[in-house]
């Protein structure tokens, strides 16, 4: 498996337990590389994510909740929720992974780990997010930066 996807699997991990039991991220990855190792690259990247997607969550789970609000976040499925945290904080808070590319890992997350309508949801709710990238990327950095000034 290359190497991204499985810092994106073992992250989602991490951020499942962080979200479920609130245990401390760091603590959690840690375990999950002593079961199963990772080149240093991989751990990097992760390592990236998970911080990334925490210390973006209330911005991200605004979006979230804009544009899927049929599913309220706290009804939302705890997986489902994560994996569209990843693939938001891929594209729109950094500009490291394609749009595309997010997307499409993050479909493939939810077909590993979420339910059979859990990629379509996922795609669904990313595309959108997607054809609003550029204002939606300035939202989150400003409601960042703000949130830092309080």
């Amino acid at each position: 498996m290359k190497t991204r996807r499985r810092a994106r699997r073992v992250t989602l991990e991490t951020l499942y337990e962080y979200d479920i039991a609130n245990h401390d991220p760091d603590e959690v990855l840690e375990q999950r590389l002593e079961e199963s190792p990772m080149e240093h690259a991989g751990v990097e990247f992760a390592q990236r994510l998970i911080h990334g997607v925490i210390a973006y969550l209330e911005q991200m789970d605004t979006l979230i909740a804009r544009y899927a609000p049929e599913w309220p976040l706290d009804q939302m499925a705890v997986i489902d929720r994560n994996i569209l945290r990843i693939a938001i904080y891929e594209f729109l808070v950094t500009d490291e992974t394609p749009v595309k590319v997010a997307i499409n890992e993050a479909v493939e997350l939810a077909k590993v780990y979420g339910s059979d309508s859990a990629p379509r949801f996922i795609n669904g709710v990313l595309g959108t997010l997607a054809d609003h990238q550029e204002e939606l990327r300035r939202e989150v950095l400003r409601a960042a930066a703000e949130a830092v000034t309080v």
